[in-house]
């Protein structure tokens, strides 16, 4: 018992130290008017404890500044499930490419940044 115990302790503060603060900028009505306009989106569906979340953020970050043309849309899994369900998206760390009101590709848990960047260019 004493191990189980240890090892639940380990394992929280080791959950808590791969927390990141990472703010949502989804909304429906952007999504909607982004893609009525013709423009690319990349959604991004992540969780503050996910530590392949926290991996992609960065790879993310630098692809809104190389793909510049394209929309990034972030939410949080865990707080807005209305998101998730409207996009149907299960689980964090996934990444999804939308275009003419289609999704084009979607991947889970990607966190290299070629196979990231290419997800992305096939919405291109």
């Amino acid at each position: 018992v004493k191990k189980i115990f240890i090892i639940f302790i380990f394992f929280l503060s080791t959950n808590n130290s791969i927390a990141f603060e990472y703010s949502s900028n989804f909304t429906i009505n952007d999504f909607k008017k982004a893609q009525n306009d013709g423009k690319v989106v990349v959604v991004y569906s992540w969780n503050k404890f996910c530590g392949t979340c926290a991996k992609q953020k960065p790879i993310l970050k630098q692809a809104q500044k190389d793909f510049e043309s394209l929309i990034f849309m972030n939410y949080e899994q865990t707080k807005h499930k209305d998101i998730a369900k409207f996009l149907k998206i299960d689980f964090w760390s996934t990444i999804a490419i939308y275009k003419n009101n289609k999704e084009i590709n979607k991947s889970i848990g990607l966190t290299n940044k070629e196979e990231i960047y290419s997800l992305i260019k096939k919405g291109i």
